[in-house]
């Protein structure tokens, strides 16, 4: 096994001391004649120590020789191997180690040839609050043994949809416990019949777990018997003659049916295996890809998500061009491109279902509009621990899902398309308007700065980066402003720039280049500044003392009435300012970055002020927690550290925090 790049057994990388390309060829040649025959991660790493791509293989030694011994000549993956400059390998025992070690290192490393998904939010849950009178609440984050969860949700709005259908059906509380203790009279959820009232008697704790274990097997899968259950206290009713009580009963039977109803199936003739499947659907055109998943838990269709993967062609390439195992020998070795060979849907696929499910639940049950390897599907049973199959060309009700999701697909990839489309469009309209020396567009890089304070309180200035046609949210950055007297933006303008491009002038001046290495930060073609004159000279006065080309600075300054679309374009140096005009594409992507330099600039300035108002944003970040728990906790602490030092009896103690919070809180907080 070769060192980890990280390790400091790891023999440094210097591209002006690098081999010449035969000697680096015949020594990976050396290095891949003594691979083993093992399963395995490798990692293919060009000159500058970036890693290119990461794979994987039932047999190493196989797969990795097929790199070097084919002609790729005139291929994508020929442009990968081209770049090589060093191999780096990892045996594992099995193929679902590999998998899983394959995914961790991509997601890691973002290497530039593999089909890559972002990491998204958690899934939110359905949370049932343990209690004599459980709750339901809206949940994301880590679960934990001491509550159940249903899900996960792809969305938000199912968590949501589905608890409202429970308070029609079941009648479950959604109150916090505060609230459910203080109670002397029913809510309004009462009153419109969408609680049963615990809280004032007005049900007892046996009948209220009944309506809880209903709930739970509806969302199991299981209506049937639910249908069953109730349709018997109907008549049970009926024959003791409470007419009004079996119409309450009768009515909830209703509302069941119609929900089965809605979702177009019959939840009985589904095995309970089969009552929590994910529809998997690929589009791929245009250069992008969209993976639909749609997912289904206790037989309801809950919506779908839309995946958008980078890298399409790079790693759909070079994972069709495979290796030269023809039986197949590891998980993504597939034979030279024939008409019957996986196409670049497979791939994409067969990535997200990779990377996907290694940190989520798998379904027993997969659907999807193009075919997976098996071996792959092993290894991911492996790791799950339970037997995942998945279906190609479903009948019946799944053939209407899979429809629906691959319909969604195409849909979603169409309006991406067309959306990238006119961002290019906005991208070479500002290079036209401002005649910017650039021959690829996607190059343009613009980075634009803005200040936020309350009153001079808490000053942060935010940096956004606009690059290959897209905000990049990953080279945000905020500045806290300090040294200066509140509210003088000036200042702030002055220090936020001095600290972000004196490194990066030091490095131009000593090497000429614009970048301070290889891959790292480099001078934008455009600095965009929020405000007029006074602003655009402060700048000026910073570049020019950095020996920066000032030609580059544009301030962005309101027009008449601060009114949208008459904001006028102010150059450093001299040229008279512009007004694009309401309806320019140019001044659109101007305003675009403009405001999410706002709106980055003042979520932090926000965040920070809590932090300097109350000690730390820590208690605000705790459900149950509002403005006067907060306060009382702080008052009788003395602090957010004298909250953190607090047993979970102390915080008990406190007005209004019951023994669940105070767990909750003691747990946040270490």
């Amino acid at each position: 096994m070769s060192p980890d790049p990280a390790s400091p057994d790891a023999a440094p990388t210097d591209p002006l001391q690098a081999p010449s390309p035969d000697a680096a060829r015949e020594r990976l040649l050396l290095e891949v004649a003594a691979l083993p025959a093992l399963p395995g991660v490798y990692r293919w790493i060009d000159a500058r120590g970036e890693v290119l791509y990461v794979g994987k293989a039932r047999n190493l030694k196989k797969r990795v020789s097929s790199y070097l011994h084919k002609d790729h000549a005139g291929t994508r993956i020929g442009i990968m191997v081209s770049r090589i400059a060093r191999l780096e390998t990892t045996a594992v025992r099995s193929e679902a180690e590999a998998l899983l070690l394959e995914n961790n290192l991509i997601k890691a490393l973002a290497p530039r040839f593999n089909i890559l998904f972002r990491d998204d939010k958690s899934y939110p849950y359905l949370k049932l609050v343990t209690h004599g009178f459980p709750r339901m609440a809206y949940f994301r984050g880590a679960v934990d043994k001491k509550h159940r969860y249903f899900g996960p949700y792809p969305n938000a709005w199912a968590v949501k949809n589905t608890i409202q259908l429970l308070q029609k059906v079941f009648r479950l509380r959604t109150c916090e416990d505060t609230v459910f203790n203080h109670r002397s009279r029913p809510c309004l959820l009462y009153q419109i019949q969408r609680c049963s009232g615990p809280c004032v008697g007005l049900i007892d704790e046996a009948g209220y777990a009944r309506d809880v274990a209903d709930a739970e097997r509806f969302l199991l899968g299981r209506q049937q018997e639910v249908i069953e259950d109730l349709q018997a206290q109907m008549m049970q009713a009926a024959e003791r003659l409470e007419f009004e009580q079996a119409a309450q009963v009768r009515n909830r039977i209703t509302s069941i049916s119609k929900v089965l109803h809605q979702q177009s199936m019959d939840a009985s003739s589904l095995s309970a295996a089969e009552r929590d499947v994910d529809i998997l659907a690929v589009k791929v055109a245009g250069g992008r890809a969209c993976v639909n998943l749609a997912m289904v838990r206790g037989s309801r269709h809950l919506g779908d998500r839309a995946y958008f993967p980078t890298h399409v062609d790079e790693g759909a390439a070079l994972s069709i061009a495979g290796g030269d195992d023809d039986d197949h020998d590891d998980l993504d070795d597939r034979s030279a491109p024939a008409p019957d060979a996986p196409g670049p849907e497979q791939a994409v696929l067969e990535a997200f279902i990779a990377q996907h499910y290694l940190g989520l639940p798998v379904p027993p049950q997969l659907v999807v509009s193009h075919p997976v390897a098996p071996p792959l599907l092993a290894a991911l049973s492996e790791h799950a621990g339970i037997k995942v199959r998945a279906q190609h060309q479903p009948r019946e009700q799944r053939r209407i899902w899979l429809d629906m999701a691959a319909k969604g697909a195409e849909l979603a990839l169409a309006r991406l398309l067309a959306e990238e489309g006119s961002q290019q469009q906005r991208t070479r309209a500002l290079i036209e308007a401002l005649d910017l020396d650039l021959a690829d567009p996607a190059t343009l890089r613009i980075e634009c700065f803005d200040i936020s304070h309350t009153a001079g309180e808490a000053t942060q200035a935010s940096c956004v980066v606009f690059e290959g046609h897209a905000m990049q949210a990953g080279q945000y950055r905020r500045f806290n402003i300090t040294g200066i007297v509140g509210g003088d933006d000036y200042a702030a303008m002055r220090q936020v720039l001095q600290r972000r491009y004196a490194k990066l002038a030091e490095v131009i001046a000593e090497t000429g280049s614009t970048e301070a290495k290889p891959g790292a930060q480099r001078m934008p073609d455009l600095v965009l500044v929020d405000g007029g004159r006074g602003q655009v000279s402060m700048a000026r006065e910073v570049f020019e003392g950095l020996g920066l080309d000032i030609a580059c600075i544009v301030g962005v300054e309101k027009g008449a009435g601060r009114k949208v679309g008459l904001e006028e374009l102010v150059f450093a140096d001299g040229r008279p300012k512009i007004a694009l005009g309401a309806e320019s594409a140019a001044l659109m992507l101007v305003a675009q970055i403009r405001d999410e330099a706002h709106r980055f600039a003042i979520t932090g300035m926000r965040a920070r002020r809590a932090s300097v108002r109350t000690g730390g944003s820590s208690l605000e970040e705790i459900a149950g927690v509002g403005p006067r728990k907060r306060a009382r906790l702080l008052q009788r602490f003395g602090g957010v550290r004298g909250v953190a030092s607090a047993s979970v009896e102390d915080l008990a103690s406190v007005d209004g925090i019951s023994r669940e919070l105070a767990e909750e809180i003691y747990r946040a907080l270490h």
